[in-house]
């Protein structure tokens, strides 16, 4: 389905009413990189700017829970990653981590400058918070990582067939709903049909599975924690994390020199499973960090 389109009828449709809400406030926002076209763009709230990234094969949708208590405090921008979400696909264009990179250069290209910006980014997000980071050493002041994966190891680019073979995998309903209970700390009393739905809306929009497979061909982000960015970085982990495992936790630790802190009944979606803690977190970091100043 046309990804406009169908990002319009889950406005709408969404069982969950917090994502509803987020899928209502999008913009279609003009940029010309990679490829010039009108690509999803959360825009809301009032007060100091934060650039706010989902991870691997997800959507703004992803902040539902964490946006409502923080836009008091918080100007939030949330893109869908370029490739990911309801972004347009376009077919003839490469994709991969310096696509997304792009993506977000230009969107940060065509905001007020006369402000920092902050950066949250969660899981694959995080890799991509830490890039943007050494890229906008001026334009940008604090990173929160939420249980921030790829920093470490090196890209592992997939073969080609196998790449289609893995995109397939992943559409399947059986394999989403086991990966979205994985991510939450009590699938059990945590994960229902608004959940299982979120975290398969965007499969829909043309072109995914094709994309998601040229993004595992450029074997994705892998070891972006070094160098460390000059700015301050926070970092939260869920203590049931049961995708982002202790070991690569501790190398993450390492890279960053920072044990962050770990929040307990919480998996790999702090900003889901915790998200009051979390959005005290922003607005220390983000709001009252600059009013202080």
């Amino acid at each position: 389905m046309n990804n406009r389109q169908l990002l319009e009828s889950a406005s709408t449709s969404l069982l969950d009413p917090q994502a509803r809400a987020l899928a209502q406030s999008v913009q279609w926002q003009e940029l010309d990189c990679p490829v010039k076209d009108h690509y999803p763009v959360v825009h809301q709230g009032l007060g100091p700017a934060v650039l706010m990234l989902h991870g691997f094969d997800s959507s703004h949708l992803e902040f539902r829970r964490l946006v409502p208590l923080i836009c008091d405090h918080l100007s939030v921008i949330i893109p869908d990653l370029y490739g990911f979400g309801f972004c347009p696909r376009h077919t003839e264009q490469e994709q991969g981590p310096e696509t997304v990179l792009r993506h977000l250069d230009q969107l940060i290209a065509q905001l007020p400058d006369h402000q920092p910006l902050g950066v949250i980014g969660a899981s694959m997000g995080g890799s991509v918070a830490v890039e943007l980071a050494r890229r906008h050493p001026e334009r940008i002041n604090q990173v929160l990582l939420l249980a921030p994966a790829g920093l470490t190891g090196r890209p592992m680019p997939v073969p080609a067939v196998l790449d289609q073979l893995g995109a397939w995998f992943l559409g399947r309903p059986a394999v989403r709903k086991g990966l979205c209970r994985q991510a939450f700390a009590d699938p059990e009393s945590c994960v229902g049909e608004p959940e299982l739905e979120i975290a398969s809306v965007h499969t829909k929009v043309d072109g995914w599975a094709t994309s998601l497979a040229k993004f595992a061909r450029s074997g994705g982000f892998a070891g972006t924690g070094e160098p460390r960015p000059k700015q301050p970085i926070h970092t939260i982990w869920g203590a049931q994390d049961r995708i982002l495992r202790q070991p690569l936790r501790q190398a993450a630790q390492t890279v960053l020199q920072d044990e962050g802190e770990t929040l307990n009944m919480c998996g790999h979606l702090p900003h889901i499973d915790r998200p009051q803690q979390v959005a005290e977190r922003c607005i220390a970091l983000f709001a009252n960090s600059i009013n202080s100043k």
